[in-house]
């Protein structure tokens, strides 16, 4: 049965976009280090001394790095959903996203929980066999969907990720067809009018500012997410779209940064920009909202130059995908430099390491706090020593066997190797 409208075959596989996939989890480790020291956010774990500096880093990355994500997810869907049908995909990511879902939200979102009420209280001294099950003490709550579970200590962490992940693709498959459809009318008319490739901002703009922001969702609403992985399954891998994105590529960077400073003024305002419902601060949500838009389509737009600069040769026929399915899983082939071959293993572990980074840097951060030394040092040990345990954490105890690399999303035996990264 066909699922789709007749379309251009879609391009090679896009290797920059699995390695843009790949470093913005590794960047996630730096981010959720960061808030450590961060004055305003409530992080599991905080040092005595912070610095609002961590306020404006972190707004750099929050703006466009999880969107990004979903929008990558959403193009890796399309290709999955015109390779195994709506059926088959929503079967696969099922296994694939809800599998590790299950698993670490038994296994290793109890932890951070636990280390947050050590830290806040130094008379607490309940032991972590002891907290575990009241972990699981929950009632249900169908008005926060998709989190339909509540508790006093429950949550699913920073896989709030993999939940949206999995009821966006399950969203996208019963309606996967018109909304092809429709990314192929729009295509068609972005190639006539290039500049309309801003218009996709206004939804976000209008969810964000009417809906409010939310702090535990790196900064965005939660559906303003299911626009980005809609927009990348209905448009991302159009060779029509993707010219639109080379050609603005600059202005749209460029705007970016200026919206991006226009909302300075808001969050330093007394107002929450986050949820109040003043002018300003749905004024602030607007301009975040755009920054976002354009950032994206600057970031892709700059790295499909780069591809066609590298590429100047007619392409050859394409690969069944453009880019791996969300999560990628194939071990890399052998690619020239140490290099190459690091972003090639960082590609394949996407997932694992996202599952797995937040209770390492917590459990780090935990016992790094305490120590009398400056922030800077104090950043560079959690980051380190981070990066280093979960990348251990998983080379030793997940991708070796058949059932860590089911319970983490991983194929249980590695398929063929994709290209070497860019």
């Amino acid at each position: 049965m066909r699922t789709e409208p007749d379309r251009p075959a879609p391009a090679p596989r896009r290797t920059e976009l699995d390695v843009l996939r790949a470093l913005v989890v590794v960047g996630l480790v730096f981010f959720h280090a960061a808030l450590v020291f961060s004055p305003d956010d409530d992080f599991y774990v905080k040092n005595a001394d912070t610095t609002d500096a961590v306020t404006v880093v972190a707004g750099l990355g929050v703006v466009w790095a999880m969107p990004m994500l979903f929008l990558v997810a959403g193009l890796g869907a399309r290709h999955s959903v015109r390779r195994r049908g709506p059926g088959g995909f929503a079967r696969e990511r099922l296994l694939r996203l809800g599998v590790p879902l299950v698993f670490a939200t038994a296994v290793l979102c109890p932890l951070p929980q636990w280390l947050r009420q050590r830290a806040a209280d130094p008379s607490y001294h309940e032991s972590y066999g002891r907290f575990w099950p009241r972990f699981f003490d929950v009632r249900p709550d169908p008005a926060d969907f998709p989190f339909v579970l509540d508790g006093e200590h429950f949550e699913t962490g920073h896989l709030w990720f993999v939940v949206l992940l999995l009821v966006f693709c399950l969203l996208i498959a019963a309606v996967a067809a018109p909304v092809a459809a429709a990314g192929d009318r729009a295509a068609a008319v972005l190639a006539a009018r290039p500049a309309l490739l801003l218009l996709p901002a206004l939804p976000l703009a209008l969810v964000n500012a009417l809906l409010g922001m939310e702090e535990g969702f790196a900064g965005w609403n939660r559906w303003t997410y299911l626009l980005f992985f809609a927009y990348g399954y209905a448009l991302a891998d159009d060779a029509r779209v993707r010219a639109c994105m080379r050609r603005l590529a600059v202005p749209a960077g460029v705007a970016g940064l200026l919206l991006f400073a226009a909302t300075a003024p808001g969050f330093a305002s007394g107002d929450d920009p986050f949820t109040d419902r003043s002018p300003f601060a749905l004024l602030t949500r607007v301009l975040f909202s755009v920054t976002g838009w354009c950032w994206v389509v600057a970031l892709l737009g700059l790295l499909d130059r780069r591809r066609a600069r590298r590429s100047p040769a007619p392409p050859r026929p394409p690969t069944p995908t453009a880019v791996p399915e969300s999560p990628p899983d194939q071990e890399p082939a052998a690619a020239p430099g140490r290099g190459a071959a690091l972003l090639g293993r960082l590609v394949v572990a996407a997932l694992p390491l996202y599952v797995l980074h937040q209770p390492v840097v917590v459990a780090i951060a935990y016992g790094v706090v305490g120590w009398n030394a400056p922030i800077a040092v104090e950043y560079a040990v959690i980051v380190a020593a981070s990066l280093a345990v979960t990348l251990l954490v998983y080379d030793l105890l997940v991708r070796r066997t058949a059932p860590t690399r089911f319970l983490f999303g991983m194929r249980s035996t590695p398929t063929s190797p994709p290209p070497p990264p860019p």
